[in-house]
């Protein structure tokens, strides 16, 4: 244990250093290398999985962010620069041990077959109880909510909304295709590329629509978490749908919703008081009626991910037309939601 052959560390300029640990890293270090230690090859679980990682090839830099039972890196593996989330199970607790390895095996399966260009791409994953590891591309631009809390309120431009908007509507179409509810989806779990290509991440809680069941028991994130999951009722796909519209009034508020109110008080007025966070009043009649029919208090009135694409695809088709687009935008209650926009531009064109 002196010489933690794999945990080397990275530099700023993504180069390898081989320099011995201190006595505070290695000590922090220790609980969780121990169980990762090898002398080298491949580490497999039970069975000869598919997606175990060679951790010989693993290269451990510094710490970017952590959950409650969570750490997550940011490293190189084979020669590739990732992002290596760590999960430790509690000795202590063997009910939540039990709960934690479910989740990792429910992650790692879900994960290792999904290929889109808006969902984090898996990478491997090591199974060594207590300690499981999951590795996936590393994304540089970080979070869309850190992101959006690093500029002024209400700034986002218009065209960047539909295109960050659009890529989230194509990887959860893509989830929900195959029957995948996410469940969690929030600016945290929502990953920039260089490119400001948006990545759906974080499946820990993710599961099949066939294994939904009810909510009792599930641990979300209540400011974007629909009312029938916070009741503990049973739920479809169309819980993402509602954190998607909290999602697009994030996007044109670069707010956090509910603010003003403790997670518990937000669960409490969503799913009691029907609240929900304001919308701007400069918001285009375009995005509020898609966002109130996403965050619709009835499941089977929010749209499909199909149709949310479709209309942003339109939507963004429209605007690059005609750039006062949203200001003209006023959809007729006798004429279906999409059929208005081809409408709006040929007005909008003859008036010119």
């Amino acid at each position: 244990m002196k010489n933690l052959h794999w945990f080397k560390q990275i530099s700023n300029n993504g180069t390898r250093s081989e320099r011995r640990l201190s006595l505070g890293e290695y000590k922090r270090a220790v609980s969780w290398s121990k169980y990762l230690v090898s002398s080298g090859g491949e580490i497999k679980g039970e069975g000869e999985e598919e997606w175990s990682a060679d951790m010989s090839q693993l290269f451990i830099g510094s710490k970017f962010a952590s959950g409650r039972h969570s750490r997550i890196y940011r490293g190189i593996y084979k020669q590739r620069d990732v992002a290596i989330k760590m999960i430790s199970q509690p000795e202590e607790d063997v009910r939540l041990a039990g709960l934690l390895e479910k989740q990792f095996n429910s992650e790692v399966a879900l994960l290792f077959p999904l290929r889109h260009p808006n969902i984090i791409m898996f990478v491997g994953a090591c199974k060594k109880p207590p300690v499981f590891c999951i590795i996936t591309e590393y994304l540089a631009g970080g979070s869309l909510r850190k992101y959006l809390h690093q500029r002024e309120p209400h700034s986002v431009p218009l065209d960047l909304v539909l295109k960050l908007a659009l890529d989230i509507a194509h990887g959860m179409q893509y989830l929900h295709s195959h029957g995948i509810l996410h469940r969690d989806l929030k600016s945290e779990n929502l990953l920039l590329g260089e490119d400001m290509c948006v990545k759906v991440a974080d499946f820990g809680i993710s599961c099949l629509e066939s294994e939904s069941g009810s909510g009792k028991g599930f641990t979300g994130t209540y400011r974007w978490m629909a009312p029938e999951m916070i009741k503990e009722k049973h739920h479809t796909k169309k819980v993402d749908v509602y954190s998607f519209g909290i999602v697009l009034w994030e996007l044109l508020t670069a707010l956090t919703p509910f603010h003003d109110m403790t997670p518990e008080q937000a669960a409490f007025a969503v799913s009691q008081k029907n609240a929900r966070p304001p919308l701007p009043t400069d918001c285009p009649v375009a995005f509020s009626n898609l966002i109130q029919r996403c965050w619709s208090s009835n499941p089977n009135r929010r749209p499909h991910f199909e149709e949310i694409v479709s209309i942003l695809e339109s939507y963004t088709e429209a605007f690059e037309q005609d750039p006062t687009f949203f200001s003209s935008y006023k959809p007729s209650r006798n004429q279906n939601f999409l059929q208005c926009i081809p409408r709006c531009i040929a007005v909008c064109k003859s008036s010119s």
